[in-house]
């Protein structure tokens, strides 16, 4: 059985996600400190808040070393500000560094007066591949997932394995080598979100 560390930073949600990663057959283990990574087979980094709010819990609990060391040598997966906090830098809040395992910039959606879209983006939306990735097998263009997020991934075409249109196209799933991310929150995205995480666990 895959052992997946579910990152333990104080972010809520980890219920959730971990009770989502059990369903698809993971062995999951809460992980507080670098030596728990590393007894690891996966690495699951979730994120619910500001994107400075989770870079702060990973440093003081001296994580952030170990996931730019360990992302080089096993797969991991970023869910929702765990996705964002994957690149190189946020402006939520003011400009933060982020572990910078992916070239590119979260930013805030920006839309005119009047405009018909919504910050945040909050709902159901529809992937479209972009790319082959094992993430995504056995999904089909315009599978339906579930955002909350008021700021995107300004990832690059070569990194974006699928996309999402909200005012704008954006970075939904992303991925280079074993490093991937997810913009939706696949443990609320019914069938579609446990496909990627089984994919994740099984194929990733």
């Amino acid at each position: 059985m895959t052992i997946v560390a579910l990152v333990d930073y104080g972010s809520g949600n980890l219920r959730s996600v971990e009770k989502a990663l059990c369903a698809v057959g993971a062995s999951v283990q809460l992980a507080h400190s670098a030596a728990e990574l590393e007894m690891a087979d996966k690495i699951v980094l979730p994120g619910v808040g500001a994107f400075g709010d989770c870079m702060r819990g990973l440093m003081a609990a001296g994580l952030v070393p170990a996931l730019r060391a360990l992302a080089r040598e096993r797969p991991l997966l970023g869910i929702c500000v765990g996705m964002q906090l994957l690149f190189e830098r946020s402006s939520e809040h003011g400009e933060h560094a982020g572990l910078g395992l992916l070239p590119g910039a979260v930013r805030r959606f920006e839309f005119a007066a009047g405009a018909p879209e919504r910050v945040p983006h909050t709902g159901w939306n529809q992937l479209q591949p972009a790319l082959e990735s094992p993430l995504l097998h056995g999904l089909p263009a315009g599978s339906h997932a579930y955002f909350n997020h008021g700021y995107y991934c300004d990832a690059l075409p070569a990194d974006t394995l699928a996309w999402c249109e909200h005012g704008l196209r954006f970075s939904a799933v992303v991925g280079r080598a074993a490093i991937y991310g997810i913009q939706c929150h696949p443990e609320k995205s019914q069938a579609v979100g446990l496909q990627m995480l089984r994919n994740f666990v099984e194929r990733g």
